[in-house]
């Protein structure tokens, strides 16, 4: 999502605010997909895929949202594990709060930070 047209729904995005995004039905079914396998991958019903599937989305599209969701999940996991950041040159505005680990009692470690 890069250029004027996508700013506003790019920035929504890096806050984890879906609901500013401002995306159509098909697309925010399909990031609720992701984070519900971020989160809590044994959540994911067979009515959520059945629900990609109405609002017209593939198998082989859902797989790969799947597959990208888990693979990203892997690299955040071990980034996480290491205490590796990206360069600063990455994120000149710093993390952002999508993004964020989590801190404090009670932090959720299933942050959307792996979406």
């Amino acid at each position: 999502m890069q250029g004027e047209t996508y700013s506003q729904a790019a920035e929504a995005l890096r806050a984890g605010d879906l609901d500013a995004a401002g995306l159509d039905r098909p697309h925010r079914l399909l990031l609720e997909f992701v984070e519900t396998i971020t989160r809590h991958a044994y959540r994911v019903t067979d009515e959520q895929v059945q629900g990609l599937r109405d609002a017209g989305w593939s198998d082989e599209q859902i797989a790969e949202a799947a597959y990208d969701a888990a693979l990203f999940n892997l690299f955040v996991r071990l980034a996480d594990t290491f205490d590796i950041e990206p360069p600063a040159a990455y994120e000149p505005n710093g993390i952002p709060a999508a993004a964020a680990r989590p801190s404090g009692p009670g932090k959720d470690q299933a942050s959307l930070r792996s979406v």
